[in-house]
């Protein structure tokens, strides 16, 4: 319960600081008049609501075992980073699809009204404070091995590349005089692109756990020879792997001398189990299949 506790600590002052990011933004976008404030104001909404779904799948994806979910509840915390990517797709959509009805609107001759230096002072706070999320919260999520916690990290680091855009953008607008209003519809559009990329990197590893895709090959080609490295084992085959949330799970059949007794073979699968563990994580599952070696 330490490491959920710790989850949820760390997405709390996520949350905080977005709900604080998205009212600074939505005031300093709408009387700025600029598009790409009010999109990274969106954006920053989408960074609160995701807060709120970690906090809640982590806190599930902790309950142990039960009756109902023999290997645990850890793909919940899985479903909480496909959540994630979902809304972070949503929410890069919504600005390319604002930021191209503006520049349409440009295009047809209409005049795009010149943002405030609120608003580019409002883009500015953000790279700076989002940043600093972004390093805190990966750290985190590195060291607790959180799924979510680190792709929420990633929501961070693109709402500050979000605000980046947006700051280029307006500053450009502000700068350059009305002419050049067009650069802020223009750095939503970018923006917005940059976090399709983000999201479809983040839905691609749920999509594959979730539909229990197998480890990579060099992850199974180090549990076979953790495995092998067993005194009595021999010809380990038939893996067969998966992940379950933070942690992963296999089906292995090894080789044993024939002649040796039914409490020496499992004695032996015993030990295979503890450097599976040892190395895989307490919280990994190993299933072992003893045949004999003739």
């Amino acid at each position: 319960m330490v490491r959920e506790k710790e989850i949820t600590r760390v997405t709390l002052v996520g949350s905080v600081v977005n709900l604080l990011l998205v009212a600074l933004k939505a005031v300093a976008g709408i009387a700025g008049h600029s598009a790409a404030m009010v999109a990274d104001a969106i954006h920053s909404l989408s960074d609160f609501l995701t807060d709120i779904v970690v906090i809640v799948f982590v806190g599930i994806s902790a309950r142990p075992q039960d009756e109902g979910h023999d290997y645990g509840h850890g793909k919940f915390e899985t479903v909480a980073t496909l959540f994630i990517g979902l809304a972070l797709a949503a929410a890069a959509i919504g600005i390319v699809v604002s930021g191209a009805t503006k520049l349409a609107a440009w295009l047809q001759g209409e005049a795009l009204p010149s943002p405030g230096r609120l608003a580019l002072w409002a883009a500015l706070a953000s790279i700076v404070a989002k940043e600093i999320l972004y390093r805190y919260t990966i750290f985190k999520g590195r060291k607790l091995n959180s799924k979510a916690l680190e792709a929420n990290a990633w929501h961070h680091r693109s709402d500050a590349l979000s605000s980046i855009g947006a700051a280029i953008g307006i500053g450009g607008a502000i700068f350059l005089g009305d002419r050049w209003t067009v650069l802020d519809p223009l750095a939503s559009i970018v923006v917005g692109a940059m976090l399709v990329k983000v999201a479809w990197d983040l839905l691609g590893p749920c999509f594959r756990e979730l539909t229990d895709s197998s480890l990579p090959a060099e992850t199974e080609q180090k549990m076979l020879s953790v495995i092998a490295s067993v005194p009595g084992v021999s010809n380990p085959h038939d893996l067969r792997t998966r992940q379950i949330g933070s942690h992963v799970a296999a089906e292995v059949h090894i080789l044993l001398p024939p002649d040796i007794t039914l409490k020496e073979a499992h004695e032996v699968a015993d030990e295979v189990e503890r450097q599976f563990h040892a190395n895989f994580g307490e919280e990994s599952h190993l299933i072992v299949h003893m045949e004999p070696n003739i």
